[in-house]
């Protein structure tokens, strides 16, 4: 995010806030997941492929008995997926969509042959989505956004640590996409994270916490 908060810009363009030493950090860690999850708006605007980029962490997780790639999976209440996203195109992990009970009954024909539809209730709630994950043999789960979906995992208490990188500038605009958004959290001055690493990557600063630890 920008030293402001802000995870975009207001602008038709995607905003880049990283570099790429920091784009190959995020690369390794999602070579340690075995799901990686982001919100429909996120596969809406971004387009994002959502795969493992070096081909040596690729080879490493097929020696290990792994999938090449992560399983994709995305959260959506409207059901306004486009099937020619790259998140359904690219890939040959399985691809699943949670929505609330209503959403994906209309989903599932649309999206056959290209993901998993699953009814994750009414409403949709992320214990659900996260049980089926676990079924599905899911135990590290990377969550990437965008600011709605940080807000509805932080705020439910469902985190267990968050990688958060500061880029040196700010954005200023009200109107641009923000890491979280208004909610109650439970990671408040009475309960705080406990910060556990602190990384310099060129201008930008990781700062990762853990979340729900006792402080020393």
């Amino acid at each position: 995010m920008s030293a402001d908060g802000y995870i975009d810009d207001a602008g038709p363009e995607r905003l880049r806030l990283s570099s790429p030493a920091d784009f190959d950090r995020v690369d390794a860690v999602r070579a340690g997941c075995d799901a990686i999850l982001v919100g429909a708006g996120t596969v809406r605007a971004d387009d994002p492929k959502l795969l493992i980029r070096s081909a040596a962490r690729r080879e490493r997780r097929v020696a290990r008995g792994l999938p090449a790639d992560l399983t994709k999976a995305t959260l959506t209440w409207s059901g306004d997926l486009d099937p020619g996203a790259r998140f359904f195109t690219t890939g040959e992990a399985p691809k699943l969509v949670y929505a609330p009970s209503g959403t994906a009954a209309e989903l599932a024909p649309r999206l056959d042959g290209l993901a998993a539809v699953v009814d994750a209730g009414d409403p949709l709630t992320l214990p659900t989505v996260l049980g089926d994950l676990a079924a599905r043999g899911v135990r590290r789960l990377m969550v990437e956004g965008g600011g709605g979906v940080h807000t509805l995992f932080l705020t439910a208490g469902l985190v267990d640590e968050l990688q958060l990188v500061v880029a040196p500038f700010f954005i200023g605009d009200p109107s641009a996409p923000r890491f979280v958004q208004s909610g109650v959290f439970p990671q408040s001055p009475d309960r705080p994270m406990r910060l556990a690493e602190v990384t310099r990557i060129g201008d930008l600063a990781l700062l990762r916490y853990v979340i729900g630890a006792a402080r020393g």
